[in-house]
């Protein structure tokens, strides 16, 4: 499925890697584009609500890019950006596979048997690669007196928690995308991942974290906040890395205000009082890391459309921080480069409205015409934060994505 959808300028392959976390197909793709709709932000979710109600028998996949927030929000960003995704971005496919228990579907415009015949004879033809040359766009000093700045902002009392991230990058990268995103899925095998492409613009993304949910009147959202590194080749280690993550006072501090942000945007759009949290620091275990993830859900109310849905939630709490607004602005001061799809969301729209989309962490971004490729990777920042301490987490992250690459 992954190689022949590979080969189509515009496609959308998520893979759960078989986690059971309450998603419906262990694997969805789109491939080819029979309708489409791209968009800046300024009225982009309009105009995604205006394509889903023309096209809503249809499938769709697409992506909301980090700068939607300033549509959302009122703001602006001037920041520079290396690979060039669309603010918003949804296809009506030529073809959609969905696999689940062991059975293949296919919905097409266009004969099965040809397609199904096609997907058989697909292989991998392996591209140019070669290890890239991974820079930092911040060095350490200039990260550690950044977040000692904005720890000055949270003691002045503009924020409380802000997530602060850094690219890493490579400007004359050779890669072979679907390669790549299958080593990364090796290293790294997660249960939103992602292989996307629209044109020259790849996204291979190996996020653990879901952003949000609809099933019928049911809204879920999944934020992570809190990590700690594992040691898979001891067990006691590992278990007790584990326990150290559940107690640890600060992670819960960081999880439980990104809660209370997800609550208060659910809220929004929800029946009054059907908005509950019905996990709180539930601790999740991925091949590098054990994260601590929450589930906060609730019932919507009547006639809300995607576009609400989004308008009231994104950028998704996890990747921003409190209150919203004002970190986003803290954000576009401190970071160096435009986030682009990192922090934003890919997913699916079913016929219907039914939808599922991730959290875009742990993901290469790659333009095939410049050879431009990044990463980023972040950390939620309080006044308790040390630093040093933040560093080294950023680093963990990036790890298995600088294996890969190297």
């Amino acid at each position: 499925m992954l190689y022949w959808c590979g080969r189509h300028n515009i496609c959308c392959f998520l893979d759960n890697h078989q986690y059971q976390l309450g998603g419906n197909y262990e694997c969805i793709a789109g491939a080819g584009a029979y309708r489409l709709v791209t968009a800046s932000a300024g009225n982009a979710l309009e105009q995604l609500d205006r394509f889903l109600h023309q096209h809503g028998n249809d499938w769709h996949f697409g992506h909301v890019g980090y700068d939607v927030k300033n549509e959302v929000e009122a703001l602006t960003s001037l920041l520079p950006d290396h690979i060039g995704f669309p603010d918003l971005f949804f296809f009506v496919p030529e073809v959609v596979l969905i696999l689940s228990q062991n059975e293949l579907t296919i919905g097409a415009f266009g004969e099965h048997d040809a397609i199904m015949n096609a997907i058989n004879s697909a292989s991998a033809v392996p591209g140019p690669h070669r290890a890239a040359t991974i820079s930092h766009r911040l060095t350490q000093t200039e990260y550690l007196e950044r977040v000692q700045r904005l720890k000055e902002h949270i003691l002045r009392g503009d924020c409380y928690e802000i997530n602060f991230c850094q690219e890493f990058y490579s400007e004359d990268a050779d890669i072979s995308e679907i390669m790549l995103y299958q080593s990364l899925c090796r290293e790294s095998p997660t249960p939103y991942a992602c292989f996307y492409r629209i044109d020259n613009q790849y996204l291979l993304c190996a996020s653990p974290e879901r952003y949000i949910q609809r099933r019928g009147d049911r809204i879920l959202s999944q934020p992570i906040k809190g990590t700690i590194a594992r040691h898979p080749n001891d067990a006691a280690a590992d278990q007790l890395a584990r326990v150290q993550l559940q107690s640890n006072a600060k992670e819960q501090s960081e999880n439980v205000m990104v809660v209370d942000l997800v609550r208060n945007d659910l809220s929004k759009i929800c029946r009054e009082g059907s908005v509950i949290v019905e996990e709180l620091f539930g601790i999740y275990s991925f091949p590098q890391v054990h994260q601590m993830v929450s589930t906060v859900a609730g019932t919507l109310k009547e006639q809300v459309t995607t576009g609400d849905i989004f308008r009231a939630s994104f950028p998704m709490a996890s990747m921003t921080g409190a209150p919203k607004k004002k970190v986003m602005e803290l954000i576009e001061r401190y970071e160096t480069v435009k986030r682009g799809l990192y922090s934003g969301t890919v997913g699916y729209i079913a016929p219907g409205g039914d939808f599922d989309f991730n959290v875009v962490i742990r993901s290469i971004q790659y333009n095939a015409h410049t050879k431009y490729l990044s990463f980023h990777t972040g950390s939620a920042i309080t006044i308790n934060s040390d630093p040093l301490a933040e560093y080294e987490e950023c680093l963990v992250k990036a790890k298995h994505i600088k294996k890969v690459l190297n």
